[in-house]
C-alpha cells in the first residue's frame, strides 16, 4: 500500500513538473514548487556565467529572466523595420581569458573580431587620428599633428599596458574582508606579486598615482596634440557621469586596457552581432545541465531571519533554493527584491550611498546609404568614430550634466554595425549607432520625456553633420534610449551600465559595499555576480567567474 502511494505521488509530480515546465502554472500559484541548489536571478552575461560553471561543478541550476530573450546588456534587437543593432554594446573591450578556456566559448560559436584600425578621431578638416593595432601605424597618423607625439606614442602605450597587468592580476582576485585582514586573505593576494616583479616597484608606484589622476595631468606628461589628447582622454569618461577634469579618471582609463596586449582603444566585435556572446554562454550553460526560464518575473528574493530560503515570482509560485545569485545591480536586488526590512541598518546605510548617476544614452540611425567621412576609406567604416576635439570638449559637455542639462555638444561615439553584419540592414542600407555623453538621468527642473529625446537627437545630428554633412538626408528612421529608458527597459539603476560608477570610492573591497565586496551579501545564502560586485563594469563577465568560485568554495 505504501509502495502504491508512492508511485502514484511521483507520479502527480511527474506530470505537473511536465505541465509547469511547459508553462502551465496555474496549478502551482501559491504552492512551493520544486528545490535547486541554486537560482540565478537574471540573464545577463554574468549570470550566465555564473550559472554555466555551478552547473558543469554538478549544481542543480536554475536561472530566471523576466524578459523572452537572456543577454542583459548584449541584446540585438530590430528598431525598424529591416534595420537591427546592438540596443546598448557595440563593441567588447576585453572578455576574462579564464571564461574563455574555462567554457570553450570558441566551440559554442563565439567569433569575435578585431579589425585593424581599432579607433578613428575625427577631425573636421579631414586629419583624423587612427588608432591602429600597430603602434608604429598609429605614429604615422599622430604624426599630421605633432612630431613630439608620434615619438612618444610607443612609451605611453607600453606604460599603460604596464599599469592594466596590476589590474589584471587584482581583477582574478576577490577582495579581502576589511579591516579584519586575516592570514588567509593576505595570502590570497600574493599574485599580485607577479606584476611587482616584472615592473619592480616603480611600476607599483606608478600605477597608485596614475589611478587617481584626472586625464589633463596625465596628458601633460606626454602630449601636446589638442586632438590626440581629447581622444586618448575618451577612454578615463567611458561610460561613467564624470568629465575628464575629474579625479581617479585616470583608473578608468586602466581599467579600458586590461587584457589590451598594449593596443590603445583595443575593441573587438562579436560576429553575427553583440547577442551571440550571450548564446555562446547560453550554449554553455544549457549544456552543463542549466535550466532557464524565460518571461520568468522576480517578484521578491524570500529571507527571513538573515537567512535566504529562494524566490517568489510575480503570479505567487515560490521557488526554493539553498543559495541564490542575484545578476541585478545592488539596488534592484537588496532593496526592491529583499526589502528594507530584511536588511539590517548599516548594510542599508551602505546601499543608499551607492551611486549610480547614469549619463549615457544611445541612439541607432536608420540610413539609406553608408555615408562618406572625409578621410576615411570605405574599408576602415569597420571601426569605432569618435568626437572628442579636444579635452576642453568634453568637460564642457560634462559640466551640462553636472548642471542637470542634456549636453548641446556631447562626446558621441560611433559605430556601423552593418558593415560587420549585412543582414542589420536591407542591402545598400546602414545602420548608425551612437554612444553619447553627456545626457544624465538626473534633471534639473524636467523629466525625459518625448521632447527632450528630440531635442537630444538634434544635438547629436547636427554635431554629426560636422564630419559627416548630408547624414540627416540619409536618416531614415531614429530610435532613443535615454538614461530612463535604460532604467526602465533594462533595469538599470539611473540608467547607469555599470550598476555603479566606476570610481575608487566604489571599487574592490570596497564594491559595491565594503559588508558585500566577496560576492556574498550579509544575507546568509545570498550571494551578488553583476557588474555592481568586483570588478565593475563592462562584458568581460570576469565578476561571474569570481562570483561563482566563492560559491564553491562555501
Amino acid at each position: 500500500q505504501l509502495l502504491s502511494m508512492w508511485i502514484r505521488h511521483t507520479s502527480w509530480r511527474r506530470d505537473h513538473r511536465i505541465s509547469w515546465r511547459n508553462g502551465s502554472k496555474k496549478d502551482f500559484k501559491g504552492l512551493v514548487v520544486g528545490h535547486y541548489d541554486i537560482i540565478v536571478v537574471g540573464g545577463g552575461l554574468n549570470s550566465l556565467v555564473s550559472s554555466s560553471i555551478l552547473g558543469k561543478s554538478g549544481k542543480k541550476v536554475l536561472i530566471l529572466e523576466a524578459k523572452d530573450q537572456v543577454g542583459g546588456m548584449a541584446v540585438t534587437a530590430e528598431f525598424a523595420s529591416q534595420y537591427k543593432c546592438n540596443m546598448l554594446n557595440d563593441t567588447i573591450k576585453w572578455i576574462d581569458p579564464r571564461v574563455m578556456k574555462q567554457l570553450d566559448l570558441v566551440s559554442e560559436g563565439l567569433e569575435l573580431v578585431s579589425p585593424d584600425v581599432v579607433r578613428i578621431a575625427l577631425d573636421q578638416n579631414g586629419q583624423h587620428i587612427s588608432f591602429h593595432q600597430d603602434s608604429n601605424q598609429t605614429a604615422k597618423s599622430i604624426a599630421n599633428h605633432s612630431d613630439k607625439d608620434a615619438k612618444s606614442w610607443q612609451a605611453f602605450t607600453t606604460y599603460i599596458d604596464n599599469l592594466s597587468q596590476f589590474l589584471e592580476k587584482l581583477y582574478e582576485l576577490t577582495p579581502p574582508k576589511l579591516p579584519n585582514l586575516g592570514l588567509k586573505e593576505a595570502l590570497s593576494l600574493r599574485s599580485m606579486l607577479k606584476p611587482i616583479k616584472k615592473h619592480g616597484t616603480r611600476g607599483l608606484v606608478d600605477f597608485m598615482r596614475v589611478a587617481p589622476m584626472m586625464m589633463p595631468e596625465l596628458m601633460d606628461e606626454w602630449f601636446e596634440s589638442e586632438l590626440l589628447r581629447g581622444a586618448v582622454s575618451t577612454a578615463g569618461i567611458n561610460h561613467i557621469n564624470l568629465g575628464p577634469f575629474s579625479a581617479a579618471t585616470g583608473y578608468n582609463l586602466l581599467h579600458q586596457h586590461v587584457h589590451a596586449n598594449g593596443v590603445f582603444h583595443y575593441i573587438q566585435f562579436v560576429k553575427g552581432g553583440t547577442e551571440n556572446l550571450a548564446n555562446a554562454l547560453l550554449k554553455s550553460a544549457v549544456s552543463n545541465g542549466v535550466e532557464v526560464r524565460r518571461n520568468a518575473v522576480v517578484h521578491s528574493i524570500n529571507v527571513a531571519n538573515t537567512v535566504c530560503s529562494g524566490i517568489t515570482l510575480n503570479d505567487g509560485e515560490t521557488i526554493e533554493a539553498g543559495q541564490v545569485i542575484s545578476g541585478l545591480d545592488p539596488q534592484n536586488t537588496f532593496i526592491n527584491l529583499v526589502g528594507p526590512s530584511e536588511l539590517n541598518p548599516t548594510f542599508y546605510t551602505q546601499l543608499r550611498n551607492i551611486k549610480y548617476r547614469g549619463s549615457v544614452a544611445r541612439i541607432h540611425f536608420a540610413l539609406n546609404a553608408l555615408p562618406e567621412i572625409k578621410g576615411v576609406t570605405e574599408d576602415q567604416m569597420n571601426t569605432v568614430f569618435s568626437i572628442s576635439p579636444s579635452i576642453e570638449y568634453l568637460e564642457r559637455a560634462a559640466d551640462d550634466a553636472k548642471y542637470g542639462r542634456i549636453s548641446e555638444n556631447p562626446y558621441i561615439e560611433f559605430t556601423f554595425p552593418s558593415v560587420h553584419n549585412s543582414n542589420f540592414a536591407p542591402e545598400g542600407k546602414h545602420v548608425l549607432s551612437a554612444t553619447l555623453q553627456y545626457a544624465p538621468y538626473h534633471l534639473r527642473g524636467q523629466d525625459w520625456s518625448d521632447d527632450l529625446k528630440e531635442q537630444l537627437k538634434n544635438n547629436v545630428i547636427r554635431n554629426l553633420e560636422n564630419y559627416i554633412p548630408k547624414i540627416t538626408s540619409m536618416i531614415e528612421s531614429t530610435y532613443i534610449l535615454s538614461p530612463k529608458d535604460l532604467e526602465d527597459k533594462f533595469g538599470l539603476t539611473e540608467g547607469n551600465l555599470n550598476h555603479g560608477e566606476m570610481t575608487l570610492d566604489q571599487f574592490f573591497f570596497m564594491r559595491p559595499t565594503i559588508s558585500a565586496a566577496q560576492y556574498k551579501s550579509p544575507i546568509e545564502n545570498l550571494y551578488l555576480c553583476g557588474k555592481g560586485t568586483h570588478p565593475g563594469g563592462g562584458l568581460h563577465i570576469t565578476n561571474g567567474f569570481n562570483a561563482a568560485r566563492e560559491i564553491l568554495k562555501a
